[in-house]
């Protein structure tokens, strides 16, 4: 599925210089980055990035990448889909997108990308490879890879899957490039077009990176939230959480309560503006739900950020381990990733955790949500909403 953006008029094609950056990334685009980072360079600048598609594949969001793509500007961004983090960058058309080395550039309308040019610009390297099947011979550098397609009457000059350095033809041409690859170096792994494409990996996040922290969730009798190893239970002030969790990237007063019509014990008139108000951590994907007059934590909200839901992008995914094996109900533990638990990546059954009976309806306003409704089932101090294939966009966490 692709999701356009839309286009800024007088918008030249191909007219934009990125800064190549090998094993690291080009222009603001840094390899290992979420993809939430990468939407926010790209808002930053709606003039370079006007045509913006997002793919990804809708009915099994964790098979393939979820790729940003930049048609205008013949590139475009790989990300893995479990972390969300970029692991790949093509450029797929390479006279659409000018990149400077150094004080050298290279690919665009004006400067061919040939063999001899890459060469010269990177120096010597070792000989690369050539996939007979393709027709294509792929040369390596640290972190950077460059495809040329070879004619069939010239494949003689790649004797044994290797070329003689730089490559030239009998009549004097040099093939010039198809496709740029740059990845993180650090496995040592040869990235190019084909199956040697899935062997770019995510780099090592930094050493005190809060980003994909595992957030668990114990049910039982007592229902207890923890991140980072510290525990915060139901109950804890905005003091508290401040104390673990750091200062919110957001505030914001929650205007109506919309489930309040469902609790029989509520006394409060249906149509009374409620008080309440959340912390939203949108870098950890976590909202949490404060009572607007004790000012103590009534909820939880974790977020897996999956594409095709309408809080994509709203917030980073929260890598959650849900310890269900003491829920009160029957557990299947044939259904998802592990014994006794339920995770980000699991892909929601009925009878997860018991029968809960019909799903309530969630439409997040049906006339400007075009990816549909999603289904919300809810258990004791517990509720999941589930996107139409399968898989869980949130969970919220209560007491009864």
């Amino acid at each position: 599925m692709q999701r356009p953006r839309r286009r800024c008029e007088g918008t030249a094609m191909g007219a934009i210089v990125l800064d190549l950056r090998p094993g690291a990334g080009i222009g603001p685009f840094t390899l290992g980055m979420p993809i939430c980072e990468a939407f926010a360079q790209i808002e930053q600048q709606p003039n370079i990035y006007d045509v913006v598609h997002v793919k990804y594949y809708d009915e099994e969001p964790l098979k393939l990448d979820i790729v940003i793509s930049f048609p205008d500007h013949g590139f475009h961004l790989r990300f893995d889909p479990w972390s969300q983090r970029l692991r790949l960058v093509e450029i797929f058309d390479v006279k659409r997108l000018q990149m400077r080395y150094a004080t050298s550039v290279i690919g665009g309308p004006s400067t061919l990308a040939t063999f001899v040019a890459v060469y010269t610009l990177f120096g010597p390297t070792y000989p690369g490879t050539y996939d007979k099947d393709r027709g294509v011979y792929t040369l390596f550098y640290p972190g950077l890879s460059f495809a040329f397609p070879i004619p069939s009457q010239y494949t003689d000059c790649c004797r044994d899957g290797e070329a003689e350095l730089p490559l030239e033809f009998p009549d004097g041409t040099t093939p010039v490039t198809c496709r740029v690859s740059i990845y993180d170096s650090s496995t040592g792994s040869k990235v190019g077009v084909g199956s040697m494409m899935d062997k770019a990996c995510t780099p090592p996040l930094p050493a005190g990176s809060l980003y994909m922290e595992e957030v668990h969730v114990k049910l039982g009798e007592e229902l207890w939230f923890s991140i980072g190893g510290q525990h915060i239970p139901f109950g804890a002030s905005p003091q508290d959480v401040w104390t673990e969790l750091g200062r919110p990237c957001g505030i914001h007063q929650k205007q109506v309560d919309q489930m309040v019509i469902h609790s029989a014990s509520d006394p409060r008139p249906r149509t009374t503006l409620c008080g309440d108000y959340f912390y939203n951590y949108f870098t950890r994907g976590i909202d949490i739900l404060f009572d607007g007059q004790t000012h103590k934590i009534k909820k939880f909200v974790l977020h897996t950020n999956y594409p095709g839901h309408a809080d994509f992008n709203s917030y980073m995914k929260c890598n959650f381990v849900i310890h269900c094996s003491d829920f009160v109900g029957s557990y299947n533990q044939d259904v998802n990733s592990s014994k006794g638990t339920i995770t980000a990546s699991s892909k929601w059954e009925q009878e997860i955790l018991g029968d809960c009976g019909r799903a309530a309806i969630q439409t997040q306003g049906s006339t400007s949500n075009p990816f549909g409704s999603t289904f919300v089932y809810g258990y004791q101090n517990l509720a999941f909403e589930v996107m139409k294939n399968g898989y869980i966009a949130t969970v919220t966490l209560f007491q009864s």
